[in-house]
């Protein structure tokens, strides 16, 4: 085995961190703006209801370009997309800051979103392609965390700047934190390209309206009126992902190729991946919102509560490695599904009477056990893909889990929009909230099932070298 180069290592060193610093920027901006959008119409003269297309532009763009990811990297290589891809972001903030009217913020969030949709994806199939599977976990643990705490820091760190600066710094912090990460990718971040790349035009362009539809109607479940129109959306991409899989049944070189099907921790990833963040990505959604309207505090106040999420992830990081090797990921991500389901049926304890202060240790310890979750859905998904598979596999792991996360949050809102219209909570909104993390949690449970298909010694090639 050849030794390793002084360059080779210093790739190694810094790239896991190229890849944490665009996760964080693309996780911060998913959520940064829900705290802010009051303050930025009030200053665009618009409606607060209107903003809502602000966020809902960004999402979109993410869902329709992230499919044509693995493809621009191995045709124009890692290290020109990932430094296109944040170049765009950087300059789609630096416009959004500049935005004197709505329009001008939702154009500027779209090139942000087609920043976004590139620099992840192509990050993470540079560290897949850079490490060997025994390194991979240690280094995928590594560039996850910013995914775990992002979401959590976003409506926090998005408050105290509307309060005590302006709303435009939401989008300004961006830019210093992209032109460190132009810096270390021109350095640091490997060139991959492939030579055998056809692209599938009608593929992508069939793929990106299904997740772009399925994204829409997933947006119009957190604000329904009319709940027709929205299922009419849902059905329809559901239909495009039908459509494709006719498109890529019959050959040549389809986006995504239904040989990755075939391999079952791939499969088992994926399905699981959708499955367990129905319960996990409503928590940081439903926490903030009950806090606000059944106990009457502040934005401010729900942010710092479920702020310990975010530290006790950073803990988390240090302990998958070992408990990965000791019991596999079979029992592993079955046991920590069931935690964490478990965790979620506890926020439904409490009543509107009970300290606040209930909720830290157990939002304190599900940022423990989420972190442990993520890392292990991750990396067993990518755990026996071949080479000439890691760029397409890679591209659908990113869609699949950005549809996963609004899946969790339409869901969140769907259950606790039919117990606030039902007999049981006698009138207690406090209890709709309760009954939510009770119904949420108990399904997140259900999903752990999922791993069931995967056998014993799945993921051992993944095993970290020093054990």
């Amino acid at each position: 085995m050849t030794e390793a180069t002084p360059q080779q290592t210093s790739i190694k060193k810094i790239l896991p961190l190229i890849l944490a610093t665009a996760i964080f920027m693309q996780m911060l901006d998913s959520t940064i703006l829900n705290t802010s959008l009051p303050s930025i119409a009030k200053d665009l003269h618009e409606s607060p209801l209107n903003m809502q297309n602000a966020i809902i532009s960004y999402v979109l763009t993410l869902a329709v370009f992230m499919p044509a990811s693995g493809f621009l990297a191995d045709r124009f290589g890692t290290k020109k997309i990932f430094i296109f891809s944040l170049i765009l972001f950087s300059l789609g903030s630096l416009f959004c800051s500049l935005s004197q009217n709505l329009t001008h913020l939702v154009i500027s969030r779209v090139i942000q979103g087609v920043g976004g949709s590139l620099m992840t994806p192509v990050g993470k199939l540079a560290l897949i392609k850079t490490f060997d599977k025994s390194e991979l976990l240690k280094a995928m643990n590594f560039a996850i965390i910013p995914a775990l705490i992002g979401p959590v820091l976003g409506p926090l760190v998005g408050g105290y700047m509307v309060d005590y600066l302006s709303w435009h710094w939401i989008f300004l912090i961006n830019i210093p934190i992209g032109f460190l990460g132009i810096i270390l990718g021109l350095k640091y971040m490997p060139d991959y390209k492939s030579d055998d790349v056809d692209f599938d035009l009608k593929g992508f362009l069939i793929f990106a309206a299904a997740s772009l539809l399925l994204s829409i109607s997933l947006e119009l479940f957190g604000d329904m009126q009319n709940i027709s129109p929205v299922l009419i959306v849902f059905i329809l991409g559901f239909l495009f992902l039908y459509y494709y899989y006719k498109h890529a049944k019959k050959g040549g070189h389809p986006i995504f190729p239904l040989n990755l099907f075939q391999v079952r921790t791939f499969r088992v990833g994926i399905v699981g991946n959708l499955a367990t963040r129905l319960g996990i990505s409503s928590v940081p959604l439903l926490l903030p919102l009950m806090i606000q309207i059944a106990y009457k505090q502040s934005a401010v106040t729900s942010g710092w509560i479920i702020a310990p999420m975010a530290l006790t992830a950073i803990f988390g990081k240090s302990s998958v490695i070992k408990i990965l090797d000791k019991y596999g990921y079979r029992q592993t991500l079955m046991l920590n599904t069931f935690i964490i389901g478990t965790l979620i049926c506890m926020l439904a304890i409490p009543d509107i009477h009970t300290s606040l202060y209930w909720f830290v240790p157990i939002i304190a310890v599900l940022g423990f056990f989420n972190s442990i979750q993520f890392t292990s859905m991750n990396t067993i998904s990518i755990a026996d893909l071949r080479n000439f598979q890691t760029s397409s596999g890679n591209s659908l792991i990113s869609v699949n889990q950005q549809l996963a996360i609004g899946f969790g949050i339409a869901f969140g809102l769907i259950v606790l929009k039919l117990f606030e219209g039902s007999d049981l909570i006698q009138g207690e909104t406090h209890n709709a909230f309760r009954y939510t993390f009770l119904t949420v949690g108990i399904l997140t449970i259900l999903s752990g099932f999922v791993f069931r298909r995967l056998h014993i010694s799945d993921g051992k090639n993944m095993k970290s070298k020093d054990e």
